[in-house]
């Protein structure tokens, strides 16, 4: 199972995340960090879902090809989150999504959910210009 761990972060981004979270409440909604790091097989079997696997296709990325997996310190580059109300978290609530968007942006990360193209992930947030070290 992915980590929802700050700690699996690399420096950079953790640190990004807790300023975002600070953005967030500063904006008037909480947050939740639900993915952190991602195995390799796990990214594995996310690709495959909609695909070879049943389902519908969440993700673009092979495993290594995500800044959810590890680099070779361990860390991941990216994070998932969902916008929280009232201690629900609010899925399809597009004002609470783009209200998060605007927080993680505002703190310099990349949100997902301005991606080009047919695939936007509206919970995803990496460092600006997907810059890490691998």
């Amino acid at each position: 199972m992915a980590s929802r761990s700050l700690d699996d972060l690399a420096p950079r981004v953790r640190a990004a995340a807790l300023a975002f979270e600070g953005e967030c409440k500063r904006r008037g909604i909480d947050v939740l960090i639900y993915c952190t790091l991602r195995s390799n097989a796990e990214q594995t079997a996310l690709y495959a879902q909609g695909r070879t696997a049943p389902g519908r296709i969440v993700t673009c990325a092979r495993a290594g090809q995500s800044l959810h997996n590890p680099d070779t310190s361990g860390h991941a580059w990216a994070f998932d989150a969902v916008p929280v109300i009232g201690g629900k978290a609010m899925w399809a609530d597009d004002d609470a999504i783009n209200i998060m968007g605007a927080a993680g942006e505002a703190v310099g990360l990349e949100w997902a959910g301005r991606w080009a193209g047919k695939f936007k992930e509206r919970a995803h947030f990496q460092m600006k210009g997907g810059i890490y070290e691998r």
